[in-house]
């Protein structure tokens, strides 16, 4: 397995993160806010802000509004596996969210894809992968060159 080195590591390229989550991954949500914040992250929490069952497609809708609003650099959702809400975030314009389970499918969304909506699955992951595959997806570059010629293709003229 190739991974890249990034280009620089002193450079935080997202510096406000969109953050929401369904009732299965609230506590994941609430941790991971307590970690960025503790990296210097500014963290806008979209909610659910409880346990209580709820739609995931609302908090997606809140998070990506905020990233195309230009509110928030990226966002991150995490729902019982990352599915639904990664389903529900590509519906918005602009939007490249990608759903990770492992490390490498993590760096490459943002190296190939230039993915700015990280989804994960409380359900799926440890929590301890939430805060490593976070932390790849914040400070992973996008390569550009031939994978933006890509992206480009993405979206309609």
């Amino acid at each position: 397995m190739r991974t890249f080195p990034l280009v620089n590591r002193e450079i935080i390229m997202f510096k406000t993160i969109a953050i929401g989550c369904d009732h299965a991954a609230f506590e994941y949500k609430e941790k991971l806010i307590k970690f960025l914040e503790g990296k210097g992250y500014k963290v806008l929490d979209m909610g659910t802000d409880s346990t209580e069952s709820c739609d995931y497609p609302v908090f997606a809708d809140k998070v990506c509004n905020k990233v195309t609003g230009k509110e928030a650099d990226c966002g991150i959702l995490i729902c019982g596996t990352g599915i639904g809400m990664s389903m529900a975030a590509n519906k918005h314009k602009g939007i490249r969210a990608a759903v990770v389970g492992d490390l490498t499918s993590c760096e490459f969304t943002r190296l190939h894809n230039d993915a700015n909506v990280l989804c994960m699955g409380a359900r799926i992951i440890a929590y301890a992968q939430c805060e490593v595959f976070a932390t790849k997806f914040l400070e992973t570059e996008f390569m550009g060159g031939k994978h933006k010629k890509r992206i480009d293709m993405f979206e309609p003229a």
